[in-house]
């Protein structure tokens, strides 16, 4: 009998191990797509940030006169000759409207639109929900004047395509930057 209760406590106490053992391999897992979701959006987002801003600084490089055709919240053109070949070209930088890209699940993301001279292929979506700009004169105040645009701040929304505990994982980044050429 003795034998017997120990060979059923043995079994109770090994099968609470296996089950702790199980346990823990699972959330391990989980912590490990949460972090690797987490990183691939932080990467995401410098990748995108790094377009954006070598893009913002060329502004009006190259070209004479008002080098800003449009300053819209979720839109900006320019002039520039940006791949610096001495040909001038214009340059968009915009999001896709509310159709989310067909490679996500995540109904927020859009496409990110970097066209230059009307090439109209779209961009990678990068796990971009939302992109803003807003456009200061020299004193640092707003402004939508063409020509009176000094500085010009760009903030970029990223969520993750796919839900991390039932959340998608959020980055934020911003940049204003001051284009020497205009």
């Amino acid at each position: 009998m003795n034998t017997m209760l120990d060979i059923m406590g043995a079994s109770l106490i090994g099968g609470m191990i296996v089950l702790i053992i199980m346990n823990l391999n699972i959330y391990s897992n989980q912590i490990k797509f949460a972090s690797d979701t987490n990183l691939r959006l932080q990467g995401n987002a410098g990748t995108l940030a790094e377009i954006i801003d070598s893009d913002l600084r060329k502004v009006g490089y190259q070209y004479d006169g008002t080098a800003i055709i449009d300053a819209e919240p979720h839109k900006f053109s320019f002039y520039s000759d940006i791949d610096s070949s001495g040909a001038m070209s214009t340059v968009t930088l915009t999001i896709s409207d509310s159709t989310k890209p067909s490679y996500t699940s995540n109904p927020d993301n859009r496409t990110f639109y970097r066209i230059v001279n009307n090439d109209t292929s779209s961009g990678p979506s990068l796990d971009l929900t939302n992109l803003k700009f807003s456009y200061m004169n020299s004193l640092g105040e707003k402004t939508t004047a063409l020509d009176s645009i000094k500085y010009i701040k760009a903030e970029l929304w990223f969520e993750s395509s796919s839900k991390v505990d039932s959340n998608y994982a959020k980055s934020y980044w911003e940049v204003t930057v001051n284009p020497r050429n205009i």
